[in-house]
């Protein structure tokens, strides 16, 4: 027979949480909380309750910064600008205790450059797990917000989603896909969540992260990233400062964006635009030579060769940048291997 019966048990965290609560000067709350609601409590709402009051729950955040660096460094090709932007600002941000506002990344690039597997470094190095944590959550506009006359109802559901979620955990992190498919109007209902002034009941809102994902603004980068070759500037001497100003803008009137005209943009509440280059053949044939190493297949040098050279280039006179970027690799690989 159990030594605490699980009535017990119940009772003992709530003493341990309280004493620990009393500490940091909120007893008083606590205590009429207590009251309240001590006949509904159970394991994961106690948790909840204690996550949304003290500073000290962590939600099962696990923030590995130098493995972050590592991956990006490693595993990301042709992206100096990104893997020196994502790094820098999630590691500042991480060393505040009580940030002022919540960290906005926004990645913008053509399709292939890297966006969402940067997006998932995140995940994997923040909450020990790509996708797999509870606290990261991804939205699909195709999938979440699909009809672009529902704008009213999407920013009603949003905002419950968001806020339901920071109440849950503050160290959430939000992540939006294929912002180019989003209908304009819906993401500025998280303005005030982004900003310095907003309060969400029972949670520090300022401590979680929004990453936002979209191919818009892809011409701009891509003509600076072109102009820079012709003229036989290496890539990497690009700064993040010829990019930005122009990729908001860009974005910001780009009537197929879901940041069309949007007061996210006109309110500074991002703290970079996050420009994803164009990749060169030389970067298609290390994406398939870590194709084949993760498929045990090192080797085979010469099918990396093959798929660089299988993979579409532009523009047409110079043949330049990859159309896809790396997005076609994995299939490439198949088939010369």
């Amino acid at each position: 027979m159990p030594l605490v019966d699980e009535s017990s048990s119940r009772w003992i965290c709530f003493i341990l949480l309280t004493m620990e609560l009393w500490s940091q000067g909120v007893a008083v709350i606590w205590t009429l909380f207590l009251f309240y609601s001590i006949s509904t409590v159970r394991g994961f709402e106690m948790k909840t309750i204690y996550c949304t009051i003290s500073d000290s729950c962590d939600c099962d955040f696990k923030p590995n910064i130098q493995g972050l660096e590592w991956d990006l460094y490693k595993n990301v090709y042709g992206q100096h600008l990104a893997q020196d932007i994502v790094s820098e600002s999630v590691a500042s941000f991480l060393q505040k205790r009580s940030p002022d506002r919540p960290l906005v990344l926004s990645f913008h690039g053509a399709s292939g450059t890297g966006k969402t597997m940067v997006s998932t470094m995140l995940g994997r190095h923040l909450y020990g797990t790509a996708m797999g944590s509870p606290y990261i959550h991804q939205y699909v506009p195709t999938l979440h917000f699909p009809v672009a006359d529902r704008v009213k109802q999407y920013r009603s559901d949003l905002k419950r989603w968001v806020q339901g979620n920071l109440t849950a955990c503050a160290r959430s992190i939000f992540i939006f896909d294929e912002m180019e498919k989003m209908p304009p109007g819906v993401i500025d209902v998280l303005e005030p969540f982004l900003g310095p002034s907003h309060v969400v009941f029972q949670t520090n809102y300022r401590k979680a992260i929004y990453v936002f994902i979209s191919t818009a603004g892809q011409e701009v980068i891509n003509k600076v990233a072109l102009e820079s070759l012709q003229t036989g500037r290496d890539r990497e001497e690009i700064q993040p400062e010829e990019l930005e100003e122009a990729i908001a803008e860009a974005v910001y009137n780009n009537k197929n964006s879901g940041f069309y005209h949007s007061k996210i943009i006109s309110e500074k509440r991002i703290a970079h635009f996050v420009p994803f280059l164009p990749l060169c053949r030389r970067h298609v044939e290390r994406c398939a030579q870590r194709e084949l190493c993760q498929r045990g297949e090192c080797q085979h040098r010469a099918v990396a060769a093959a798929v660089g050279g299988a993979v579409t280039y532009t523009p047409q006179d110079g043949q330049h940048f990859s159309n896809t970027g790396c997005k076609l690799v994995p299939a490439k690989v198949n088939l010369f291997l």
